[in-house]
């Protein structure tokens, strides 16, 4: 529900925050009384995420960034902090999701994932430091997933570079102790953000697509993205050190934490009923909204909310999600 304008709370900085779980972060945020900058990489994205975030009774910048530039991110922070005001609050949630066997992903690939989901969190940290430190307070949250703390199969680069993510926030957790600055690592499971229509499908896509998709979609295997937007703006700015917010990201994490060769060999299993790479070719990447276009009508209906989700959430436009076909 939107709160009623009042005087600012200081100012928050989203990066990634066009589409997906980034918006509806800076929408929360706008709603508990802070003046918001959004950031992500494109430009046109960008724009219209500061429409959507627009009429809520705080101010929104929009400054386009890519997280993975360390000079760019300390431009930005020494611009916002010159031009607008200090900033209070930092959340990093900027990621892209390659979905697919280890055997189709490039080395570019992993680079591509760790200097968006490791080191962007990290540039982002150390270009707001200076000035949280200096005035002693700060809020920093990192949206790293249960793929940081148990690597799932076909997710081989997502989970490399959010491993790297959450040993980094949960390090600064701890450095930053008795500083007045906080340091908050966010674990979330799958959420219902319509992320599939933006993700990464490598090996036999339409395949890779017909199960990931489903799954972070259905309500028993995902979080409604809304829901857990407020607990995630909650915990950080309450400066909790950790928050994982599903059920199933829980049992996960104490799997692993009491059995972990077992743990890697149960994904092994699963890794083994994914589909396979094919023969011939399968390196080459498909965005899901371009993979949905070969499922069935099946995974269509598995994918309802899902898609409804990313409607909403300015991951693709209602002219880009594909109406089922007859069968």
């Amino acid at each position: 529900m939107q709160r009623a304008a009042g005087p600012a709370r200081g100012l928050a900085l989203v990066m990634g925050a066009s589409r997906g779980l980034g918006l509806l972060i800076a929408r929360e945020l706008l709603d508990r009384g802070h003046d918001v900058v959004i950031t992500a990489r494109g430009e046109s994205d960008l724009d219209a995420a500061a429409r959507r975030l627009s009429g809520r009774g705080r101010q929104v910048h929009a400054r386009v960034c890519d997280v993975r530039d360390r000079e760019a991110v300390t431009a930005l922070v020494e611009d916002v902090e010159g031009t607008l005001a200090p900033i209070d609050v930092l959340i990093s949630v900027a990621g892209i999701i390659e979905v697919g066997p280890a055997e189709s992903m490039t080395a570019d690939t992993y680079d591509d994932a760790i200097d968006t989901m490791t080191r962007g969190p990290i540039h982002a940290a150390l270009a707001v430091l200076p000035g949280m430190r200096s005035r002693g307070r700060g809020r920093i949250g990192t949206v790293t997933s249960i793929g940081g703390m148990v690597s799932p199969p076909h997710l081989l680069p997502y989970a490399t570079a959010k491993f790297g993510a959450v040993g980094f926030s949960d390090g600064l957790a701890a450095a930053l102790s008795g500083t007045g600055v906080t340091a908050t690592t966010v674990v979330p499971g799958l959420m219902r953000t319509g992320s599939h229509q933006r993700a990464r499908f490598s090996g036999d896509a339409a395949a890779e697509y017909s199960w990931f998709a489903p799954a972070a979609s259905l309500p028993l295997l995902s979080m409604d993205a809304d829901r857990a937007a407020r607990r995630i703006v909650a915990a950080v700015l309450a400066g909790r050190p950790m928050v994982v917010l599903t059920p199933l990201a829980w049992v996960g994490i104490r799997v692993r934490g009491l059995a972990p060769a077992t743990t890697t060999r149960v994904m092994g299993w699963a890794g083994r009923v994914l589909p396979g790479q094919p023969r011939r070719g399968g390196r080459h990447a498909v965005e899901g909204r371009d993979a949905a276009s070969a499922v069935g009508n099946v995974v269509r209906r598995l994918t309802t909310l899902g898609d409804k989700a990313a409607r909403r959430n300015n991951e693709v436009s209602e002219v880009r999600v594909r109406e089922p076909v007859p069968e």
